[in-house]
């Protein structure tokens, strides 16, 4: 299965987590995001490394690429803030691209394994 991180945006107890409900529509809206190379969703490829919400409406994505000389590199983030952003509750998006940890095959769901003929 892959690992997502769901962590606060500050150990600043007065931040809150955001509600459940906003948090489970922003990763519906990842998931309506595939990698042009590799016909799966981003979050079942494991390329979404890190999800915050807040109440207030900003949310905070990590994500990488299955390689850093990806040629989607400059555009895949811009696609995600902009479904983000469609998300109602919504406020801000912030998407981060971050190369550590590489991403490896270990971190796809099973069902992206399944879908690729990988298992």
């Amino acid at each position: 299965m892959g690992v997502i991180q769901e962590e606060p945006l500050s150990a600043d107890p007065s931040v809150d987590e955001g509600s459940p409900a906003l948090k489970a529509a922003v990763f519906e809206a990842l998931r309506a995001v595939q990698d042009p190379e590799i016909p799966v969703n981003l979050v079942d490829l494991g390329l979404i490394y890190q999800v915050l919400v807040r109440r207030d409406g900003l949310v905070h994505v990590e994500m990488t690429l299955t390689t850093p000389a990806c040629p989607v590199a400059t555009m895949l983030p811009g696609q995600v803030q902009n479904l983000v952003s469609l998300v109602p509750g919504v406020s801000v998006v912030l998407v981060d691209l971050v190369w550590d940890p590489p991403w490896t095959r270990e971190r796809m769901t099973e069902t992206a394994r399944l879908e690729l003929g990988l298992i």
